[in-house]
């Protein structure tokens, strides 16, 4: 088992950078792959970004690629999103989640631990 814990969300304008961080506890962290998703009120959860448990290979929706790079150091228990060039529409909370066998997905089933989530607020 995992439990993950996010962090790193907040109010930013549009344009602006964050970084949020998600830190798992358990000793497997290293075995599963790590995804972020998104969830805006009224809408369905959506993916944003996810990576193998080597870090090897990365996966992004068409609507972040070139401005999110996901990242995780294995030694420190710890996915990352770094998230530049910041639009109104990527406000929403965030969530971490984890993926048995450790490659990439895309899909919300997939993954069967998830964070309590972070919000972040981008302001035109």
């Amino acid at each position: 088992q995992v439990q993950l814990v996010e962090s790193g969300g907040g109010l930013v304008q549009a344009g602006g950078s964050l970084r949020l961080s998600c830190a798992a506890s358990g000793r497997t962290f290293s075995s599963y792959a790590m995804g972020w998703f998104r969830q805006a009120p009224g809408k369905e959860r959506d993916f944003v970004a996810s990576i193998s448990w080597h870090g090897f290979t990365t996966l992004y929706a068409d609507s972040v690629k070139g401005r999110f790079t996901i990242s995780r150091d294995n030694a420190k228990n710890t996915l990352y999103l770094q998230m530049n060039s910041l639009k109104p529409e990527d406000t929403a909370v965030y969530y971490c989640a984890a993926k048995a066998p450790g490659t990439v997905g895309r899909e919300p089933w997939q993954y069967g631990y998830w964070g309590q989530g972070t919000q972040v607020t981008v302001s035109s």
